[in-house]
């Protein structure tokens, strides 16, 4: 079989059955990296560390045992609900402790291929028993299974239960690559799902560039799945309705900056040429036409680096730091900080255990003037960080015993 993304209605997704169909082993709580670089387990104790503008910073451990977190969502009632990519499993935080059963009702998820799985989780702005999931969903092609697509389902929480789950909204075609997917609900109420596309294929041309397909895409949809009627590209029919924004490698981190109401989503690279972006409705971000990024071959993916048809990314990595998740910080806790940028960083350079939490301040006129490495000693995968309804931050660690996170100031007597 030729290496090819099948075009649309060839394709079929598998039956909806609202089970989870495996369970990932857990890796052993120390491991070593093919570097050499031995990744400690997560602490199960406060640590302490220091940065450059708070001397005085502890780190919380919240909870370990979590299996390669993906996302998290914060409830009214104080319960944190967190996705487990390569289990499929939907956990709950409760009280400060990690529930042994997790949430039955998530669809069947497919994990067959390295990254895919269950990913993200947002609740309903107006109503946070409506649960959101995006995940790697099972589907067959020609006939033959072993392939996936990337959908969007919604399930009522009740009593620790998803009910009436169903798939909201369905990617065109099978996936033969990696295709991350974020969620994050804009304040009018639509949702914004991103939906990776980082592989190049000679019969379709690159799929970010591809109007026709949601891979490589930034789309907006209404809550219930379909295409809001202010979208860009509503009325063209070269365009899929759900289509935001274009051009994208795998975008795993959206946030709002909290004075400028702008859109900020954050995109890997392959080897460098990782970016954050500003999001503008319509736009063309240039993947893979225009790029920083060198191939994991070595070879540049592209003979121009940048091109004025295509917006430059407000922050730009090289080497690679593999950006995640990220957070705009408004909280009290530490007031030097207010207005930087968080950004998870899952590895640097291609080098395992380097992940950390990267901190980027910017001046009055919202320009970049430094960044700072938080975390380092941990050498823990930093998945997603999150701004919690306490104002503090809040940090996902990737690993095959992953854990949940919390900065807050400790007092200089410690």
């Amino acid at each position: 079989m030729s290496l090819r993304t099948p075009r649309p209605g060839r394709w079929r997704a598998a039956p909806a059955v609202w089970s989870v169909a495996f369970t990932a082993s857990v890796g052993p709580a120390s491991a070593q990296s093919n570097y050499g670089i031995v990744v400690p387990p997560p602490p199960t104790e406060p640590v302490l560390l220091a940065s450059a503008e708070v001397p005085n910073l502890r780190v919380v451990p919240l909870v370990t045992g979590l299996e390669n977190p993906w996302g998290m969502a914060f409830r009214a009632n104080g319960d944190i609900l967190v996705t487990e990519r390569d289990s499929g499993k939907l956990r709950v935080i409760r009280d400060g402790r990690l529930l042994e059963r997790d949430i039955p009702g998530v669809p069947e998820v497919y994990s067959g291929r390295w990254r895919a799985g269950l990913m993200d989780v947002a609740l309903h702005p107006d109503d946070d028993a409506l649960v959101y999931l995006s995940y790697s969903k099972p589907a067959t092609w020609e006939g033959e299974e072993g392939f996936f697509t990337v959908a969007l389902a919604r399930g009522r929480l009740v009593d620790d239960e998803l009910t009436d789950v169903r798939d909201l909204f369905v990617v065109d075609s099978v996936d033969l690559g990696i295709a991350a997917s974020r969620l994050l609900f804009a304040p009018d109420g639509t949702l914004f799902m991103s939906v990776g596309g980082s592989y190049v294929f000679a019969e379709t041309g690159e799929l970010a560039q591809d109007p026709r397909s949601h891979y490589g895409k930034l789309l907006r949809l209404n809550d219930d799945g379909s295409a809001p009627a202010d979208n860009p590209f509503v009325g063209d029919p070269a365009y899929l309705p759900e289509i935001y924004t274009l051009g994208h490698r795998n975008q795993l981190g959206l946030a709002y900056h909290p004075l400028t109401g702008d859109l900020w989503a954050t995109e890997n690279g392959p080897q460098g040429g990782d970016e954050a972006n500003i999001i503008r409705a319509g736009t063309n971000y240039g993947w893979p036409i225009a790029s920083e990024s060198r191939e994991y071959t070595g070879r540049w993916v592209s003979g121009e680096p940048w091109s004025p048809t295509y917006p430059r990314p407000e922050i730009l990595w090289w080497p690679s730091v593999a950006p995640s998740g990220l957070a705009f910080y408004t909280g009290d806790d530490f007031p030097a900080w207010k207005g930087n940028l968080f950004v998870g960083s899952l590895m640097v350079g291609r080098i395992g255990g380097t992940g950390h939490l990267e901190r980027i301040v910017f001046n009055a006129r919202g320009e970049e003037i430094r960044r700072e490495w938080l975390l380092t000693e941990l050498k823990q995968r930093i998945r997603d960080v999150r701004q919690g309804p306490d104002g503090r931050l809040y940090i996902l660690t990737d690993e095959a015993n992953g854990a949940l996170l919390r900065l807050e100031p400790a007092p200089a007597s410690e």
